[in-house]
């Protein structure tokens, strides 16, 4: 049987008169005409059949088996969040000839006034949504095709439980149709906003409340709220984040996150990366919130709970960060140990020789290579018109891993 062109063809915004002479001709070509009715019905003229679209398989196994000449159209350009990746990946390349058109996204930041270069685009159709606001909230700029489902309102709530409100959003209805709309609101106006299925929604951060001020890593110890100055100090956390070589995208355990300073500044460090901060002591707690929501940590997830309790609905780590254990440090690594990822890190930060020792003994038994640091700091202090060295207590910053030296 012979194997004819499939002509893969953007429908784009305007209709027929978006089409590009030689997509037209392609058109005119074919014998069969495939496409969603908003599509088909721009070509009344078309002597053809017409297949409405539908699910993706039936039209590969129609595609794979006719003689026929075909053209599909697509939304935009089909390339983009379009039918062309599954074509592409099922059909070999030579078969298709692909017209590009306008995307619908790119149309609606143009409606909107908006540059789109530094934008990231996400399609929520038939996906969940716990990744996609994970790139949201790392993003300066998002643009979200939307379904039934995963609505405005479903991903503004996502955004508010991450403490995610600072983005100007705009809801982009029925483009390209006579009822074509473009809504401006806010974060929380997404709650109630009434609008059509069919929209794309775009967000752009336009304030971070309280964090401009502050540096990525090096935040002055005073600026975090804490229960009797108990937080790993600046030049501590700044070995300890070094030790736990952070990546973009890791999954960090914080056990015993007390004030959530180690939490906090790796967050900034990997934007699109998970991190649990596990505490239960209330006394702490209340000001590891009151920290979170300062310096807008929003892919840092409070877990209240006393380690290991709590690390079963956890996913895998690739970097556990142990600040305290609260008496439970065997069973806490005998846990880590069973859910570390296999080129995963260990830093438990110790302050007493009790801890270091029981740290080293319960490491070495689980077979990790260990490597201890130890911290002096002495900060100076006013004393009349002299400068004296203060020293604060010496912290042991215990590195672990599988494997050779």
């Amino acid at each position: 049987m012979s194997q004819n062109t499939i002509y893969l063809i953007g429908a784009g915004i305007a209709g027929c008169e978006g089409l590009s002479a030689k997509a037209l001709e392609a058109v005119a070509s074919v014998e069969v005409l495939v496409g969603r009715q908003r599509h088909l019905d721009r070509f009344p003229d078309f002597p053809g059949q017409k297949m409405v679209l539908g699910e993706l398989p039936p039209l590969l196994a129609f595609l794979q088996s006719t003689d026929k000449r075909v053209a599909v159209l697509a939304s935009g350009d089909p390339n983009f969040f379009g039918t062309g990746r599954f074509l592409l990946r099922n059909l070999p390349k030579d078969r298709l000839e692909i017209f590009a058109n306008v995307t619908s996204m790119q149309y609606a930041f143009a409606r909107i006034k908006e540059p789109w270069d530094d934008a990231i685009f996400l399609s929520l159709q038939g996906r969940g949504m716990g990744a996609s606001i994970d790139k949201i909230v790392a993003a300066e700029k998002a643009c979200i095709l939307t379904d039934e489902v995963n609505t405005p309102a479903a991903i503004a709530r996502g955004l508010l439980n991450r403490g995610a409100e600072g983005y100007e959003a705009w809801v982009c209805e029925d483009l390209g149709m006579p009822a074509e709309k473009f809504t401006r609101t806010d974060v929380k106006g997404l709650l109630t906003l009434q609008h059509s299925e069919l929209n794309i929604l775009i967000l752009i951060r336009t304030w971070e409340p309280n964090l401009a001020q502050y540096p990525l890593i090096g935040i002055e110890d005073e600026e975090f709220a804490s229960f009797k100055k108990l937080f790993t100090r600046q030049e501590v956390r700044a070995v300890t984040l070094a030790k736990l070589k952070l990546q973009n995208d890791l999954v960090l355990w914080d056990i015993g996150a007390g004030s959530g300073s180690v939490s906090i500044e790796a967050s900034n460090l990997i934007p699109n990366g998970k991190l649990f901060a596990i505490e239960k002591n209330s006394q702490y707690v209340t000001f590891l919130k009151q920290n979170l929501d300062k310096f807008c940590a929003r892919n840092v997830k409070l877990v209240e709970a006393y380690a290991p309790e709590g690390l079963d609905d956890l996913p895998d780590p690739d970097r556990v960060f142990i600040g305290g254990a609260g008496g439970n440090l065997e069973e806490i690594l005998e846990q880590v140990d069973r859910r570390l990822k296999g080129d995963g890190l260990i830093v438990i930060n110790a302050v007493t020789l009790d801890t270091l020792t029981k740290s080293i003994e319960a490491l070495e038994y689980h077979g990790y290579q260990i490597e201890v640091v130890c911290i002096n700091v002495s900060r100076t202090k006013p004393l009349t018109e002299f400068k004296l060295f203060e020293a604060h207590n010496p912290v042991y910053i215990i590195t672990a891993w599988k494997g050779a030296e």
